[in-house]
């Protein structure tokens, strides 16, 4: 057979899938955001809900870690508007109870202007009314899925789950692949990318095979892949749960694709697939830690790595000797745009900021992600053009990646078909309240009747 490898799938846009976005950014406010003008607080608190113990801590504590660094650094500068900075973190363990309790404290915090996290698609849209309730901004950077048009006051710093998809998908094509499955957890995320990936696998040429469910307490995924074994390519989870389907992959010696997201970045990945992980394809926003040559990384990027290695250093597998930063420079970005927002109308009224957030512009060699900021009504912070493919690599001198180009009029053409295409009464949906446009531009509502979701 073959020898292909196995794709994983992104964490995660809104009812565009898709826009190209003009090269030239309206913000310019360089890689330290400074204003003079005067807040009249001595402190701005953010409150970050995440899993800072537990399986998925490195998120957490990576999110935390770039926090601080861009915190810091506003605060020498002189703080936002000479307030200064202060991280509080809240822990979930994972626990989507926990997450949304820790939510709603942050929400009816008066005293906590900003809020980072929960992380996972769920999480966040159980507590995302309480934060639009209480005016709350926020930034999500692990919240790949969802419609973020839906909310007033909530932003993504992450790549959408359609873009990458796409992204994807093109990439797969490439490689001839002609028949994908995906292996992700139960829940809400894996619901939306199985929607979409039935909806668009054959606009590239591609048999969807289907969704094999997976929980967070199993530790063996062995039997999904089993059933996915003759599937030329597996989609995975972001999550470290995704590190199982790479280790069972390994076990079974699956011969076809692995392709997935931003969640490989993790060491546990390596860890568990072993040299075999080796030809994943990857898609994420910026992320050039593992491209050797360092003369190719984003000033913004290499700035914000610089600085949490300084402080944090890096991970490291303890089986794979494959590394990553302790820090995630997409959720550094979150901190940075809102400076960048609140020193634009020099206040800290939560909808004048929420309205200069949505019109930021700022270009990529200035953000710490080293990403084009953009967020516009969909209020995703990045676009098509901050997507990339990449593949992992392993020789002698250990792990690494290279870039994949995109078929960008591939990608063009299938979101094209895709807008194009009439939502329908009585058509299954994934979301109660959401909305889609029916035949004579009718708008058609997720209701849920007899115990399932559809448009009405």
């Amino acid at each position: 057979m073959r020898k292909t490898r196995l794709a994983i799938g992104s964490i995660a846009v809104a009812a565009i899938a898709f826009s190209i976005i003009p090269a030239q950014a309206a913000d310019n406010p360089g890689l330290v955001p400074t204003g003079s003008w005067k807040a009249g607080v001595s402190t701005i608190t953010v409150g970050l809900e995440a899993p800072m113990t537990g399986v998925f801590a490195v998120l957490g504590v990576s999110q935390q870690n770039s926090l601080n660094i861009v915190a810091d650094q506003i605060n020498k500068a002189g703080g936002i508007g000479g307030a200064q900075i202060k991280i509080k973190a809240f822990d979930d363990g994972l626990s989507p109870v926990k997450a949304v309790t820790n939510a709603k404290e942050i929400a009816n915090d008066p005293s906590i202007q900003f809020a980072v996290g929960p992380s996972i698609t769920a999480y966040y849209e159980a507590a995302a009314p309480s934060y639009e309730a209480a005016k709350k901004l926020n930034c999500q950077p692990a919240v790949a899925a969802g419609n973020f048009a839906n909310y007033k006051y909530g932003f993504r710093s992450q790549d959408y789950y359609k873009d990458s998809i796409n992204a994807g998908f093109a990439a797969l094509q490439d490689k001839g692949v002609k028949s994908v499955g995906m292996i992700y957890e139960a829940g809400a995320t894996g619901q939306y990318f199985n929607d979409y990936m039935t909806e668009v696998a054959g606009k590239y040429g591609m048999v969807y095979v289907g969704w094999q469910q997976i929980s967070s307490t199993a530790t063996s995924h062995n039997d999904q892949v089993q059933k996915f074994i003759d599937v030329d390519a597996i989609w995975i989870s972001n999550n470290a749960y995704g590190a199982y389907t790479a280790k069972a992959a390994k076990a079974l010696n699956y011969k076809g694709q692995i392709i997935g997201g931003s969640g490989s970045q993790n060491v546990a990945f390596h860890d568990a697939g072993g040299t075999d992980f080796a030809g994943a394809l990857m898609m994420s926003p910026n992320y050039q830690w593992p491209i050797r040559d360092k003369s190719t990384w984003a000033p913004g990027y290499k700035a914000h790595i610089d600085a949490t290695l300084a402080s944090y250093g890096f991970n490291t597998g303890a089986i794979s000797g494959a590394t990553s930063p302790k820090s995630t420079a997409i959720a550094a970005d979150c901190l940075y745009a809102y400076a960048v927002a609140a020193n634009k109308v020099q206040s800290l009224d939560s909808d004048k900021v929420q309205a200069a957030m949505s019109t930021l512009d700022i270009p990529a060699n200035q953000t710490p992600s080293g990403n084009h900021i953009i967020p516009g009504p969909e209020h995703n912070f990045y676009q098509q053009d901050s997507i990339h493919v990449y593949q992992w690599l392993h020789d002698a001198n250990g792990w690494y990646t290279v870039e994949v180009k995109k078929d960008i009029a591939q990608i063009n053409k299938v979101v094209a078909q895709v807008a194009a295409k009439v939502a329908k009464a009585g058509q299954a949906c994934v979301k109660a309240g959401a909305t889609a446009k029916g035949a004579g531009g009718k708008t058609l509502k997720c209701t849920k009747v007899k115990g399932k979701l559809v448009l009405k």
